[in-house]
């Protein structure tokens, strides 16, 4: 869905899920609508429990109410497993050992590489890095490509709907990269944050 077409349910929503927490002043000066409107949403929002609040303690004057997104705010987002479980990849592991698991996420990142590369193919670098995030926009990643330079173009992911089991088999991780640096015609790519390790998004440098 396009923002232009969110409400500003939604565009908070999404806001705090990019950003992680944010002020009254903040949601103010990035959806331009006055204090008041914005403190009536997040009131809604909050009593919906979909938003929680705290206070945040300045050098100097009362504190700030900073709001972000509660558990059930999350599960505003995607969260497509795409017919795994980690029960599922439990079992096979107990029953396989770890190199059951190894080739079965192998075989996805085999099957997600030549659904990308068909898409990517003959386009410039910013193209291609930018055709990556549509696609994973598609699945669910809500994803965005910043130009860093000429040459150098960052993907941020602020959702990942497979987060339970990446958390529990870190080689989703790298089959992830992995499958980047095949599709992008560049072998610089880098993870350099990730949400199993406790950061706040997904983000890779790709560097032509």
């Amino acid at each position: 869905m396009e923002s232009t077409k969110r409400s500003t349910k939604d565009k908070i929503l999404h806001l705090l899920k990019k950003e992680v927490s944010l002020t009254v002043s903040d949601l103010t000066s990035l959806l331009a609508i006055t204090h008041m409107a914005i403190r009536k949403h997040l009131t809604v929002l909050e009593k919906d429990g979909l938003i929680i609040s705290k206070e945040v303690k300045q050098p100097m004057g009362r504190p700030l109410q900073s709001y972000s997104l509660s558990p059930k705010g999350e599960l505003f987002f995607p969260k497509n497993y795409e017919g795994i479980s980690v029960e599922f990849l439990r079992d096979i592991k107990d029953l396989h050992g770890d190199s059951a698991i190894q080739v079965l996420f192998e075989k996805r990142e085999n099957r997600l590489t030549h659904e990308y590369k068909s898409r990517i193919n003959q386009r410039s670098p910013f193209e291609k890095v930018q055709e990556i995030a549509t696609i994973q926009n598609e699945k669910g990643y809500m994803a965005e490509v910043n130009q860093i330079d000429n040459s150098t173009f960052e993907l941020v992911e602020y959702n990942c709907p497979i987060f339970a089991i990446a958390r529990d088999f870190k080689t989703a991780c790298h089959c992830e990269t992995k499958l980047f640096k095949n599709v992008s015609d560049t072998k610089d790519v880098n993870r350099i944050s990730c949400k199993t390790e406790g950061d706040n998004h997904c983000k890779f440098l790709f560097k032509y």
